[in-house]
């Protein structure tokens, strides 16, 4: 682990608003939002009226009247986001991006060049600002988690260095809504046993945690909260997994919300899967309900597969699973897939014609073959004439049209 803090953790604040009150002056100090059937992204000037990304356009009017909806400058997003990350490349090599507005960097080696971490911290900001016109908040810490947690508590516009000494003293006030794995339903569970606080969760019984949220979970955030995180940067690294999402919501659960979302999900992570050539071997599905309460399923495939019917289908069959073992549950706020054990390079095992039930399903099969072959033709069309040029239904079209997939791409990694 680190002794010294010497890891930044670099995030461009409300990037997506803070990009178009950039491109439009007339916009700076007024409440904005990125969409409009749903907001992606909100100005800080609108979250101080709660306003938040997610949110239904509906309700985000009723909290501020004076909201101003912008479409997206998609292009900008991408091109000042990789402009910012060059900033943190000019300084250290060891950069690593997790998303298109925040990265880490480790700044040990660089220190003889350019002065103490929070002076390399300064510098970064001072040029971004200067050079892009964007915010942005630094956290410099010896770990990952918690040089990622001061960018949090350093926002908006700010720098917060926590010393080697000073970690838990620091941390253990802080509310666990900002530690890394923490979202609204784990949020939820720890309230019910009495935990708010980061320190009232690193005093809880290690047992009471695992029963609570299952062993590997229950470790992790334990670790965390004693500021046990020996992680080190990686740059260059290839993904394990290729994920979509959509919130939609409050939907009934129903086949006809369902089928059309799951094959929209399915079409953005297969593209993305057949695009590096790197298919994969287990489904994953998430379902989100009406109380923000979610539950996951998974299968894992005798063959990988990048096909978008075939994961379509797939993923439905686990979907279906899920909503018959909660058939109280009605409504549905989020449908997701994901894609891991990926291969590099598999071998395709051809299968012989024995009429099984499932053989449109096998990669390997006549049927099989032919999806396949029909998604490297949709490839193909939209590489020469754009994604919009062809599809798998209009109804898939339709169910993703409040979410522009240019948003989502800018969301999802690369592979």
């Amino acid at each position: 682990m680190e002794t010294t803090a010497t890891i930044l953790h670099a995030d461009l604040d409300a990037f997506y608003a803070s990009v178009e009150q950039l491109l439009d002056p007339s916009l700076r100090g007024k409440p904005i939002a990125v969409g409009g059937g749903v907001v992606l992204a909100a100005s800080y000037e609108a979250r101080a009226f709660g306003v938040r990304g997610g949110m239904p356009g509906r309700k985000a009017r009723e909290l501020c009247p004076q909201l101003i909806f912008v479409g997206g400058n998609f292009s900008h997003y991408q091109r000042l986001g990789d402009a910012a990350i060059k900033v943190l490349d000019d300084f250290t090599p060891v950069v690593e991006r997790i998303s298109i507005d925040e990265a880490f960097a480790d700044v040990a080696g660089c220190t003889h060049l350019f002065g103490q971490p929070q002076e390399i911290a300064t510098a970064i900001r001072r040029r971004v600002r200067a050079e892009l016109g964007l915010p942005i908040s630094i956290g410099v810490a010896p770990t990952k988690h918690l040089a990622k947690i001061a960018s949090q508590v350093a926002k908006p516009d700010g720098l917060l260095v926590v010393d080697p000494g000073n970690e838990l003293a620091f941390l253990h006030d802080l509310p666990v809504s900002l530690m890394w794995g923490v979202g609204p339903a784990t949020k939820a569970r720890l309230a019910e046993i009495g935990i708010e606080t980061i320190g009232e969760l690193a005093r809880t019984h290690s047992g009471a945690l695992t029963r609570l949220l299952g062993p590997a979970a229950g470790e992790k955030l334990a670790a965390l909260a004693w500021n046990r995180d020996p992680r080190k940067l990686e740059t260059g690294r290839r993904a394990h997994s290729a994920g979509a999402q959509s919130a939609l919501g409050q939907k009934p659960a129903v086949a006809q919300v369902i089928v059309p979302t799951l094959l929209h999900l399915a079409d953005r992570v297969a593209s993305r899967l057949r695009a590096k050539a790197r298919p994969g071997r287990t489904v994953t599905v998430r379902v989100r309900f009406a109380d923000l309460s979610a539950v996951t399923r998974s299968i894992t495939l005798d063959q990988p597969i990048s096909a978008t019917t075939m994961l379509a289908e797939i993923a439905g069959d686990l979907v279906r699973g899920v909503l018959a073992d909660h058939s109280r549950e009605k409504t549905i706020s989020l449908l997701a897939i994901s894609v891991s054990h990926l291969e590099e390079s598999a071998e395709l095992q051809l299968d012989l014609p024995l009429g099984l039930a499932d053989e449109k399903r096998r990669p390997g099969s006549k049927k099989g073959l032919a999806r396949f072959g029909a998604d490297r033709a949709i490839d193909k069309i939209r590489e020469r004439f754009g994604k919009q040029a062809v599809g798998y239904g209009t109804v898939a079209l339709e169910a993703a049209r409040s979410v522009p997939d240019e948003f989502r791409e800018l969301a999802e990694k690369e592979l």
